[in-house]
């Protein structure tokens, strides 16, 4: 990033004070129990089953594993998924599994 442009995201955060998950175009993850998942500034899913969801980040995956994982909506950006939640990983781009 140009020393511009980090100017500009500090200077937007000082004066707007937004949320870091937006300045930094980061995921947010909600966990309920493990139960209920919602997660929002996700860019697609790549992979979806029963047992495991992966999802496109703008820097990474996110990949949910468990058990009767089902997507309850989609709406743009968020995702609500309900089922046994085992694990959350994420990986940074160029990570390897």
């Amino acid at each position: 990033m140009t020393r511009i442009g980090r100017r500009l995201r500090g200077w937007t955060n000082g004066v707007l004070d937004l949320p870091q998950d937006l300045l930094l175009d980061m995921p947010r993850i909600t966990l309920i129990g493990n139960k209920e998942l919602y997660i929002e500034n996700h860019r697609g899913v790549l992979q979806f089953s029963s047992e495991i969801l992966r999802l496109a980040l703008s820097k990474g995956s996110l990949e949910i594993t468990g058990t009767g994982l089902e997507i309850r909506n989609i709406l743009g950006q968020e995702l609500a998924v309900e089922g046994i939640i085992g694990e959350i990983r994420y990986k940074e781009s160029g990570e390897s599994s």
